[in-house]
């Protein structure tokens, strides 16, 4: 989708954008291939001629980072077709608490379409092995992630650093029409959990994390296998919203 995209243009908006695909011009290429375009000027061509052979350059190096700021973040889902290889989801649990009032992260899962990993607190979720495991990462797909859990790790891990573009389903299936929150939108997409945590949600996810700290082993295996079903169904969530997105686009129809 991202070669389709031109709204990455500084003064193209999604009208413009659908202007250039109805006469013909649906690619990066066929925009620089084009000697004139009636509807935009010859300087401010050139411009953008510039602008896309940058982007393109970067593309084809595969520097997620590039788009990070090129592309508006809430069109970072634009670049899922291009990175889901190198994708990763993460979901947080937590105290209960937000930082400044004591507040800490329990739990982080993260995702890659293959394998599941947890960080958990006390052990091995330290700043330096989450920025290590992130680093192997191009693309970061969360849920409601651009407004509490990386937020809340930066608050609570000030040397963490985050950088790479985001898919947040959250706002992308807001885009859409739908609401509500992620075991919502499972149930509406035909995406199952497992039955051991079907029903529990993030406040039981802190009483667990409590019995966890008075010993419980069966309370602990509990939430990790919660944070697993939030993070794991974030992958197959991500492709059906983006197949969404990219429809409502109207880019099918010219294709």
């Amino acid at each position: 989708m991202i070669r389709h995209t031109f709204s990455i243009l500084q003064g193209i908006g999604q009208k413009i954008e659908k202007r250039l695909w109805e006469s013909g011009v649906l690619t990066w290429n066929d925009f620089l291939n084009a000697s004139d375009i009636s509807f935009i000027g010859i300087q401010k061509k050139n411009y953008f001629d510039r602008r896309l052979s940058t982007a393109h350059r970067h593309l084809e190096k595969a520097n997620a980072l590039y788009f990070t700021d090129a592309v508006k973040r809430s069109e970072h889902w634009r670049l899922f077709d291009v990175f889901k290889k190198d994708a990763v989801c993460l979901d947080i649990e937590t105290n209960g608490f937000m930082p400044e009032s004591g507040g800490y992260t329990t739990l982080v899962g993260v995702f890659d379409g293959y394998d599941y990993q947890c960080l958990m607190h006390g052990t091995n979720l330290t700043p330096d092995n989450l920025s290590k495991l992130l680093s192997g990462y191009k693309y970061l797909i969360t849920f409601y992630g651009a407004v509490f859990d990386i937020p809340f790790l930066k608050r609570s891990m000030p040397q963490l650093h985050v950088s790479m573009p985001h898919f947040d389903l959250c706002f992308g299936a807001r885009k859409l029409g739908f609401r509500g929150g992620l075991k919502k939108l499972e149930r509406e997409f035909g995406i199952r959990r497992d039955d051991a945590v079907t029903g529990i949600d993030g406040y039981e996810a802190v009483k667990l994390w409590e019995f966890a700290r008075q010993g419980s082993s069966e309370a602990l295996d509990l939430l990790k296998l919660y944070n697993r079903e939030d993070t794991v169904n974030l992958y197959n969530l991500a492709i059906r919203l983006y197949t969404g997105l990219r429809e409502q686009t109207g880019i099918e129809d010219y294709l």
